[in-house]
């Protein structure tokens, strides 16, 4: 009897062993948004990336960031498309802005993302102090700046999480913010409407940037239809539409909602003015004394600084 209770005791002891064992497998530790791309075989071209533009104390460190990561291949797409041979001939202060173009300051999961602007930690070369905005739209997944698609979310990280993307998202320029939010799908196909100067480049590049540009609405190029009777943006003379765009256009200022004082004359790129008020909202006053809403303000591009408004204004 007693070499059977010792038997028992020591059978006892022995699962106890195994118990206290078990209970200090290590813990594996949430890596941060660094370390997950430093892991994935498909993100070794952002680790580069973050490694040569300096970035890596950033993402490995203390926050609560919202990072889209794109692969190899985007990556790859995007050093050909702008003319790199390797990753080296990026210049870093490019790189630097480029990489935090990607990164917002907030942790956002993928059920709280929602149509509309958010900003990232990049600044472009129109503001030092404004950073730039980034344009979701999940009318199908989640397209960033109408470029990049999310192809994994929630990847979660110990100072925030991390998205996977399919291509590089560049510093975006006015047209870049035009193109993406299908609320100015009408003021693109006027910019872009075959008789009219190339608006495409003047306003994707920096010659006379910063640019302030007023964007008119598709509701906005409706009701101006309605009001000159016309049957479709086709049917404005050349002319007068060339002369309607310039006049939305502010060259040579990145003119921010906080700079907007009461009374304000506005000289435009047309070459006439308009009068900004700011009693009762920020409104504007065109020359033919049409009054337009400003219902969208600073949306900050690499190049200057859209608002949308709600009517068309006439030179």
């Amino acid at each position: 009897m007693k070499k059977l209770v010792k038997t028992f005791a020591a059978l006892c002891f022995g699962v106890m062993l195994l118990s206290c064992d078990s209970n200090t497998d290590p813990i594996e530790m949430p890596k941060s948004a660094y370390e997950l791309a430093s892991a994935d075989s498909d993100l070794s071209s952002l680790k580069a990336a973050i490694d040569k533009a300096g970035l890596a104390t950033t993402l490995n460190g203390a926050g609560n960031f919202t990072v889209f990561a794109p692969s190899n291949a985007a990556f790859s797409q995007f050093l050909t498309a702008n003319g790199f041979a390797s990753l080296n001939d990026v210049p870093n202060a490019l790189l630097k802005e480029v990489l935090l173009n990607h990164v917002l300051a907030t942790k956002v999961m993928a059920t709280q993302i929602t149509t509309g602007y958010v900003s990232t930690l990049a600044k472009g070369g129109a503001s030092a102090t404004r950073n730039l905005s980034m344009y979701l739209n999940i009318s199908n997944g989640v397209k960033i700046n109408g470029i990049s698609t999310v192809t994994a979310a929630d990847i979660m990280a110990s100072n925030g999480v991390v998205h996977k993307v399919d291509k590089v998202i560049g510093l975006p320029t006015i047209v870049t913010h035009a193109a993406a939010n299908p609320e100015f799908s009408s003021l693109v196909a006027a910019l872009t409407r075959p008789d009219m100067p190339n608006f495409v480049s003047i306003l994707s590049g920096t010659a006379s940037s910063p640019f302030t540009v007023f964007a008119p609405t598709n509701a906005a190029f409706g009701s101006l239809l309605s009001e000159l009777g016309l049957a479709n943006l086709a049917a404005v003379p050349q002319a007068t539409l060339e002369n309607v765009l310039k006049y939305h256009v502010v060259a040579g200022a990145n003119v921010a909602s906080t700079d907007l004082t009461n009374n304000m004359v506005v000289t435009t790129f047309q070459g006439g003015t308009f009068t900004i008020t700011t009693t009762g909202g920020a409104k504007i006053k065109d020359a033919n004394n049409r009054t337009s809403n400003i219902i969208l303000t600073d949306v900050q591009c690499s190049n200057g600084i859209i608002h949308a408004v709600d009517k068309v204004l006439l030179p």
